[in-house]
């Protein structure tokens, strides 16, 4: 379970292809003696399990391994050696939960359709998967690429963000551009309600 607030910007060093997918070994800033061989950290939004780590002169880093699934429903099929990502230790009991509650379990992939700089801010909107277009409201909360933001506007397939100095400055939203693929998750409560609605009218 993640909050969808990044702390840590990620930077793959290294991508090898494996019988179950896709190995990938990141730097990062985060102590890796501090959690264990199998625990759980989001990567760009993806839940991945930490299959190897160590601490180095170079700079700490971690591994993960993303199974054929991933690589077909998430854009870490598109992961580059040197690319920046946004990451996330899984969220602990007692924690400040400063997002919303986000599984990293991502939905599919959202297109940015356009991109607005203003003084204060960066406008995003995006077109989403058909499916996942129902589960998104206006003034709710998605989760794309990891990081937890508030929905301005929702019509059809399109919604829309806006991006803060901090949040561009502490992730990886400000080299984002139109046409990019960033990673979707739907508010899980908003999906529970719909579940939920789907008895109710049947039953």
């Amino acid at each position: 379970m993640f909050t969808g607030i990044v702390t840590d910007l990620g930077e793959i060093l290294s991508i090898e292809a494996i019988p179950a997918g896709r190995r990938t070994r990141i730097r990062t800033s985060y102590d890796t003696d501090s959690f264990d061989i199998g625990a759980s950290i989001a990567c760009a939004g993806v839940c991945h399990t930490v299959t190897d780590k160590a601490i180095s002169s170079a700079g700490n880093w971690f591994e993960v391994e993303s199974a054929a699934e991933t690589l077909a429903l998430t854009n870490v099929s598109g992961w580059k050696t040197g690319q920046e990502i946004n990451l996330e230790r899984s969220l602990t009991l007692g924690s400040e939960l400063g997002g919303h509650l986000v599984l990293g379990h991502v939905d599919g992939l959202a297109t940015i359709t356009k991109r607005e700089d203003h003084p204060d801010s960066v406008y995003l909107q995006f077109e989403a998967p058909e499916d996942a277009a129902p589960f998104i409201a206006k003034k709710g909360s998605v989760a794309l690429d990891g990081t937890s933001l508030t929905v301005n506007e929702a019509d059809g397939l399109l919604f829309s963000v806006f991006l803060i100095p901090h949040t561009l400055e502490v992730t990886t939203w400000s080299n984002r551009q139109v046409g990019d693929k960033v990673n979707l998750e739907v508010d899980m409560m908003a999906r529970y309600a719909a579940r939920l609605a789907e008895f109710t009218k049947t039953g």
